[in-house]
């Protein structure tokens, strides 16, 4: 079973790697995988020559993505550009078919329909943690590999949550309400220490475990659930049920994707599991909580109060018209979706996604897909590659192989990763027969989509 931690759930990769490689640490000259770290990239892509003019290759980057990241993709030489927001399904039509590598955040919803139109697509980077915008089984099926930056703001959020556990156990925003409005109300009445609490993590993934490590220096005692076993970090302890987890916190913290496994899964009858007083805080998606039922448990004096980050339905830019049933609620914080939006965590995503999508592009290499096998294989200025994306069917690799053998191809090096629906295979060939060996290997029939890369 998929962990509720995972992003995104339910993919699987079955591996099978198959790599064969000349000896000695000089075989693929001075390019070696570890020369394409950060802005070396940029100098290491220009000592191989591509079949491809960078000018005319596409990126699209929507939604404010950082500059970083920008900085990144026209240094490396591509055509890049920039939309300040979300599009609509509709934009997103209009604009898809000359981009070659979509860039986007958590607003802008890549759908099947979007894909289908998308025919010169390569790559999509989700600059966030998230990719449920983005529909990864069709994007599988037709070759195209998504990225995401799932550790880049990890610290930002799991800072937020606890500085939120914080205040809402001192209430912090009721004293400094009362304060703007000329009150002055010293009271300890409600007002507790952290210490000694107990903090139930819902979904122990990155951000679950670094907020249970920062929860323990705080003196709580932690215990979490996840559906997928998890070693323990600390003193933290599983829990074997939610309903247990509930039970026994002070204070719930969720931190699960969206899903059909979390949607509304916290609503009345979790809700009223909760310990009288305790608290809720959601910094994962705004499908997880019934906000209505929170809302009346809330106002009812069950529950302590809350802190929301993310909500069902989110306005698309920036200014007044928000509207929530939890507008109002006693002791209850409310965020615009900016539990991961640091000015560090927004760089190192930016970063992070440009090169994993620049060493796609430039090099074959998908470490860090959620959709596609991860496979990285040197770097070589001697030989052609040719990059293949087909369905996962027997006979393939032996197809592909006796065109090789069939075209006398001298293989320097090849390597094969598959999932259930597709196979990825990097070959690096002799310099004579790469664009023949292409072409056939194209032509087969469980070929998705054959590049010849240099």
């Amino acid at each position: 079973m998929a962990s509720l931690s995972q992003t995104p759930p339910g993919v699987m990769f079955g591996m099978s790697p198959l790599m064969t490689a000349r000896s000695g640490d000089d075989a693929y000259g001075s390019l070696s995988r570890h020369s394409f770290e950060g802005l070396s990239l940029t100098q290491a892509a220009t000592q191989i020559k591509l079949t491809f003019p960078k000018d005319k290759i596409n990126f699209l980057l929507l939604e404010n993505v950082s500059p970083s990241a920008v900085e990144f993709m026209v240094k490396d030489g591509f055509n890049v550009e920039t939309v300040p927001r979300a599009l609509t399904e509709d934009e997103l039509l209009e604009r898809i078919d000359n981009v070659s590598v979509l860039g986007i955040r958590s607003k802008t919803r890549v759908t099947q329909k979007v894909l289908e139109k998308a025919q010169r697509l390569l790559a999509v980077g989700c600059f966030c943690i998230g990719t449920d915008q983005v529909d990864l089984a069709f994007a599988e099926k037709k070759g195209i590999a998504v990225f995401n930056a799932p550790f880049a703001n990890t610290r930002s959020v799991a800072e937020l949550v606890l500085c939120e556990i914080i205040a809402l156990n001192r209430r912090l925003t009721d004293r400094s309400s009362e304060m703007h409005s000329g009150v002055w109300n010293k009271v300890a009445a409600g007002c507790y220490e952290v210490r000694g609490k107990t903090l139930g993590i819902v979904g122990y993934g990155h951000i679950g475990t670094q907020l249970s490590i920062m929860a323990e220096m705080m003196g709580m005692k932690v215990v979490f659930y996840d559906l997928v076993p998890k070693l323990p970090l600390g003193n933290s302890e599983p829990r074997s049920t939610l309903e247990e987890l509930l039970q026994e916190s002070d204070v719930v913290s969720l931190h699960v994707p969206r899903s059909d496994l979390t949607k509304n899964m916290i609503a009345k009858e979790q809700l009223a599991l909760m310990k009288k007083g305790a608290l809720l805080i959601n910094a994962a998606r705004g499908t997880v909580v019934k906000l209505e039922d929170l809302a009346e448990y809330l106002k009812s004096g069950h529950l302590g109060g809350a802190a929301v980050d993310v909500f069902p339905t989110e306005p698309e830019k920036n200014g007044p018209g928000f509207e929530s049933v939890l507008i109002g609620c006693p002791n209850t914080i409310l965020t615009p979706h900016v539990a991961g939006s640091t000015q560090e965590a927004q760089s190192k995503i930016g970063e992070e996604v440009a090169v994993a999508l620049l060493k796609f592009v430039n090099m074959g290499c998908t470490m860090g897909s959620v959709n596609l096998p991860n496979l990285e294989l040197p770097v070589s200025s001697k030989v052609h590659r040719i990059l293949n994306l087909h369905k996962n069917v027997p006979g393939v690799l032996r197809d592909i192989n006796n065109i090789l053998a069939n075209l006398d191809c001298n293989v320097n090096a090849q390597m094969l990763g598959t999932t259930s629906e597709v196979g990825y295979l990097i070959i690096d060939v002799d310099k004579a027969t790469s664009a023949e060996t292409k072409k056939a290997i194209a032509a087969l029939p469980a070929s998705i989509r054959t590049r010849l890369l240099y």
